[in-house]
């Protein structure tokens, strides 16, 4: 049956008047049940989506930072590192975990301390194994300082240039004295061109 509405009352109305009856009748509904603080579904509007599990459990269970990690030739790459939140911030203290680095030349996105990635690492498992993630702009994208140049080749620099395995040195070792909680232990993974990424920086 067809209605329509005066005030929060609904009444009978016939067939041809039904669209805007139903059309007045809802908008009613809601705006009553915003005023009494009613759910959003009972209001008249959708209930949010609930939070992917793997993405809650990420954005619980690490804390993101984000800085710029400097080069030997004082470029600085844009890098966001997420440490599990019992990992120990002096030695003897918490839990100690390895370091995974992923280069790209895509994006760290989202950027943003507060904001979280729904996933970290290759695969959903990883977060819940615990490593300290890090995912870093290469030189020249995004966030990041320097000039890009695809496929960058790997031969020896000349004195004080650069190449991908310089990045990945001095940023590792920028890593392992600036982050806390980590165990020593430092790994590469990337897929497609981040995987370039990742067999350039193993060379040396």
């Amino acid at each position: 049956m067809r209605f329509s509405c005066r005030s929060s009352v609904c009444y009978p109305v016939p067939a041809a008047r039904g669209a805007s009856g139903l059309a007045v009748c809802g908008l009613t509904l809601a705006l009553v049940g915003a005023a009494l603080g009613l759910p959003g579904a009972l209001a008249g509007q959708p209930p949010a989506a609930p939070e992917d599990p793997i993405a809650a459990y990420v954005r619980s269970h690490y804390t993101k930072r984000e800085v710029r990690i400097p080069m030997r030739d004082g470029e600085r790459l844009f890098t966001a590192v997420y440490t599990p939140n019992d990992a120990g911030a002096a030695p003897g203290e918490g839990k100690r975990y390895p370091i995974l680095i992923n280069r790209t030349p895509y994006g760290v996105a989202p950027y943003g301390a507060a904001e979280y990635p729904q996933k970290l690492g290759p695969a959903a498992p990883y977060a819940e194994e615990g490593f300290i993630f890090v995912s870093q702009d290469v030189r020249g994208r995004f966030m990041s300082e320097g000039e890009f140049v695809d496929m960058r080749p790997a031969a020896d620099p000349p004195p004080g240039g650069t190449n991908e395995a310089t990045d990945t040195y001095d940023t590792i070792e920028w890593l392992l004295a600036k982050v806390p909680g980590h165990n020593g232990k430092v790994g590469l993974w990337g897929i497609s061109y981040p995987g370039f990424y990742a067999s350039a920086g193993a060379i040396d």
